[in-house]
């Protein structure tokens, strides 16, 4: 069964508030909406206090062109994936000695907020000592859900190679493809919400040397599931016009969540023998406070087992796809004790769900 070892971040440069974000979209939005002032509730009420961002405010006050969006975005996910593939395999948390690149056999590449060809990885690879062989699997298009299912695309190939070292990176940098002409209410509660963020994760196979990590015990991946729920394509995503990238966003996901989530996570947990009662952690990823509530109704959770996934929402917002890596380094951080079973979980355009079980040892 592979374990995940290592987390890392390229955490990008300018922070925030939530209160300037506010101001920035009430000076945008007001002349749209008469209703403004109840709209902008949306920035308090979901009890994000602040976010990190590629480019400082004044780059979202001007009009940029998709070509633009797009090359701001390669810059910046190649200096910021960059930096959280070095952290994750020097983080003095989690390894004794610095892992070189040069024994890093995979690089699972998951993003959905910019396009490139080649791939973010491949050109990584030419700043890093990676070597020549080092297989690519870039994934793209799984939005919030797409960290959870690196890791677990990651957990495949370890099984079917346990002597490999792989790394999930997940570059989400959702800010550059802001629509400063969109004056829809998805477009304003996107604004109020998501952020960017860069992640790295370690995964070793049973047979990997792994006498360079540090931690007692270690989240090992015992099973994985992905879910498509069928014909709901307008729940969550992108519409891809000549201006990029314009967001879509459902108000009905909690009510998805209640009606539909907590069979499809009782189901996955009764192949393995368990049911949600036999979890003791909780790695969610926080599509927002009303999702993580939504989980903790429909899975009859105690509420402190989100605490962590709202800490992450209060700091950093809704990173996409990176967020649960963030959520996931706060559990590797704490002392653990072996035998605790624990569901890692994130939502994603399809709409889709993704699963991991994972058991501490």
């Amino acid at each position: 069964m592979p374990k995940i070892i290592s987390v890392g971040f390229g955490v990008p440069p300018y922070e925030l508030t939530q209160q300037d974000t506010l101001l920035f979209a009430k000076e945008l939005f007001s002349e749209s909406f008469k209703d403004i002032n109840r709209l902008l509730t949306v920035f308090q009420n979901g009890q994000i206090e602040k976010r990190n961002f590629a480019k400082d405010l004044s780059w979202f006050q001007e009009d940029h062109t998709f070509e633009e969006k797009n090359d701001a975005f390669i810059e910046s996910a190649v200096e910021l994936g960059t930096k959280a593939i070095e952290d994750c395999l020097t983080n003095k948390n989690y390894v004794s000695t610095p892992l070189p690149c040069g024994e890093i056999e995979a690089i699972f590449y998951v993003s959905t907020s910019g396009l490139a060809t080649p791939s973010i990885e491949a050109r990584i690879m030419n700043k890093l000592a990676f070597s020549d062989h080092t297989k690519r699997i870039p994934i793209w298009g799984l939005g919030c859900a797409g960290g959870a299912s690196g890791l677990s695309r990651a957990y495949e190939y370890c099984k079917a190679f346990p002597r490999a070292k792989v790394l999930v990176l997940s570059i989400e940098l959702c800010s550059l493809t802001f629509q400063r002409n969109d004056r829809s209410k998805s477009n304003l509660i996107g604004t109020s919400l998501f952020a960017d963020g860069v992640a790295a994760a370690l995964v070793a196979g049973d047979e990997a040397d792994t006498t360079f990590a540090l931690a007692k015990s270690y989240p090992y991946i015992l099973h994985t599931q992905s879910t498509l729920m069928p014909n709901s394509e307008d729940v969550m995503g992108w519409e891809i016009k000549n201006d990029g990238l314009f967001v879509v966003f459902s108000k009905d996901i909690p009510t998805i969540i209640d009606s539909w989530l907590g069979g499809e996570v009782e189901a996955f947990l009764q192949t393995q023998h368990l049911t949600s009662r036999d979890l003791k952690h909780f790695v969610a990823h926080p599509g927002g406070k009303k999702v993580l509530e939504a989980y903790v109704s429909t899975l009859s959770l105690n509420e402190n087992m989100i605490a962590d996934s709202l800490d992450v929402l209060k700091n950093h917002g809704n990173m996409s796809s990176a967020t649960v890596l963030y959520v996931l380094d706060r559990f590797m951080k704490k002392e653990i004790s072996s035998e605790e079973y624990g569901l890692l979980t994130a939502l994603g355009p399809g709409f889709s769900s993704e699963m991991l079980l994972l058991e501490w040892r």
